[in-house]
């Protein structure tokens, strides 16, 4: 794939966490039932769309009573998601019911690290280091740090649940045909791209603004991202029914920790799941009120979850970004720079496309686990020496790790 559709893709990959909310919020797909009814939203009041009852989090486990799987849809870079994560566990945990968490953020390869940290054998950092949370993830730890500390304490079993990411490139580049067996042994083998809706809910998280991205787009490409997206998908859902299976009581719940893009109208992981598991599913996402032009969101489709919880605008993540985006330079140990986004720290600091990182502050930046983790002890209002090769020469720029106003 050339470069102008990787940028695409990396778009694409970000809009579910970032800004599909927006796009997506009123799509006639989904659920016969609820897809042509709205569900009102209310700031800090938990909506149940199929009644349209306003509840507290503290009614959430009555109404999950005999789910066996609950899909919690987030934004990566919003406190105010992860604290609704948080407390719909705190809640089950309180009501009594058994409790396993799924966690988007690591491949099911890294699970003996989870293991780890819950039986107390490593420290936060031991535990970082180890686990390459920065290269497994990548995200600020502290988004999510309260989460595990309360899993750890509390003693719940948490389990990684995704696909191995470079499996997910191999189906994106040729296709669930052309794998290798060991590519093909880490996913399911009945993969479902088919559904119509899920691929209009795809599409729409490229629309908005004139010259969309959607626009340049060939149906060849929506097809490789779609099978990428469905990759993901039916592997989280594959894994979270798997340890139900082979580690859960009759009572557990499953609780997923997941971006939205894989939970809205039940047409990601819950539509995979469904196709070979019997037990009762229920998803759970955060709306902001407000979206980013700064009208009010009153409503919603009532097909878009099970229960939908009002969240405050968010306009900046409360930990820094470059804001831009990198690949591995073949057959070296470096980053080059593949899409830098408009109005943040490093397109004002003037990095460019094709730029190769070299350091950051004086540390030498070889793969992506090194920049996350650099970036991550950076806090807005700090400033960092970025060093990148450009035309064969080393250009130092001062980047201000400032928002936009």
């Amino acid at each position: 794939m050339k470069t102008k559709a990787v940028i695409i893709l990396l778009a694409l990959l970000l809009a579910p966490a970032l800004h599909a909310q927006e796009r997506t919020l009123h799509l006639a797909v989904g659920d016969p039932a609820r897809k042509d009814k709205t569900a009102t939203l209310v700031l800090d009041g938990v909506t149940d769309t199929r009644s349209g009852e306003v509840i507290t989090p503290a009614e959430l486990p009555k109404r999950l009573a005999g789910v066996r799987l609950l899909l919690v849809g987030e934004s990566h870079t919003d406190m105010d998601y992860h604290r609704c994560e948080l407390r719909v566990v705190q809640e089950l945990v309180r009501a009594g019911r058994p409790v396993f968490v799924g966690l988007e953020m690591y491949p099911y390869t890294e699970q003996r690290f989870l293991d780890s940290w819950v039986d107390g054998q490593l420290t936060e950092e031991q535990f970082l280091q180890t686990s390459r949370w920065y290269e497994n993830w990548g995200y600020n730890w502290l988004y999510y740090r309260d989460i595990f500390l309360f899993a750890r304490d509390h003693k719940l079993r948490i389990f990684a649940v995704n696909a191995p990411r470079d499996v997910v490139t191999a189906v994106r580049k040729k296709g669930f045909k052309n794998l290798t067996s060991e590519e093909a042994a880490h996913i399911p083998t009945d993969i479902d791209t088919s559904s119509a809706d899920h691929r209009t809910l795809f599409k729409s998280f490229f629309e908005g603004g004139g010259d969309s991205l959607h626009s340049s787009m060939t149906d060849a490409q929506v097809d490789s991202m779609l099978a990428a997206q469905a990759t993901w998908d039916a592997t989280m859902a594959f894994n979270s029914v798997k340890v139900l299976k082979e580690h859960g009581g009759p009572e557990t719940l499953m609780v997923v920790l997941v971006g939205s893009g894989h939970v809205v109208y039940g047409l990601g992981i819950q539509r995979q799941a469904a196709r070979h598991f019997d037990g009762r599913i229920a998803t759970i996402v955060p709306v902001t009120v407000r979206d980013e032009e700064g009208h009010d969101v009153k409503t919603v489709q009532a097909s878009y979850a099970d229960f939908i919880w009002g969240l405050p605008a968010q306009s900046d993540p409360i930990y820094p970004s470059l804001g831009l985006s990198t690949n591995p330079v073949e057959g070296e140990k470096a980053l080059k720079v593949i899409l830098v986004s408009e109005k943040t720290p490093a397109e004002k600091a003037g990095v460019q496309v094709g730029d190769v990182i070299v350091s950051l502050d004086g540390t030498p930046v070889p793969d992506k686990e090194t920049l996350n983790r650099l970036v991550a002890g950076k806090r807005w209002g700090d400033e960092a020496v970025l060093a990148v090769k450009r035309g064969g020469q080393t250009k130092e720029m001062r980047v201000a790790l400032r928002r936009s106003t």
